[in-house]
């Protein structure tokens, strides 16, 4: 006499969600956007240093070099992890919330120089941020 035994079939407790990875696939966009922006502006900086003129009173009192190494020096980096985001992978995420806090607080050092601009990095950093935390692990999926 033969017994058949029932497989157990492992049943998935978290539901996936096509807007949360749309979110992810924003967020990884942005990050490429921003820092090919941000790269752009570094470089502008570095090539034309009286291109950016901040006013006498403020605390963070970089040279307009130094601005500029920092936001090619940043941009080129969050370019990248927003690539490595469409992987899906943890570290790619823990790397892109790093990097969106970095340049969100660079962009808040950065308003003397360019007010607007650096409103909308803050911002776009602002969504990563939010994206990737809430909703990054629905793209491994």
């Amino acid at each position: 006499m033969s017994t058949t035994h029932a497989t157990r079939v492992p049943v998935k407790t978290e539901s996936y969600s096509a807007a949360a990875v749309g979110v992810t696939v924003f967020a990884s966009v942005m990050m490429i956007m921003t820092g090919f922006f941000q790269a752009i502006a570094g470089i502008v900086a570095l090539v034309n240093d009286q291109f950016y003129v901040a006013g006498p009173e403020w605390v963070f009192q970089f040279d307009t070099t130094t601005w500029g190494w920092i936001h090619l020096t940043l941009g080129v980096l969050v370019a990248l992890a927003g690539v490595a985001l469409f992987s899906g992978a943890v570290w790619a995420r823990t790397v892109g919330v790093v990097l969106a806090i970095l340049c969100g607080v660079a962009a808040f050092a950065w308003l003397p120089w360019y007010p607007i601009w650096a409103l909308v990095l803050i911002t776009a950093a602002v969504v990563v941020v939010w994206a990737l935390t809430a909703h990054g692990r629905d793209i491994a999926d």
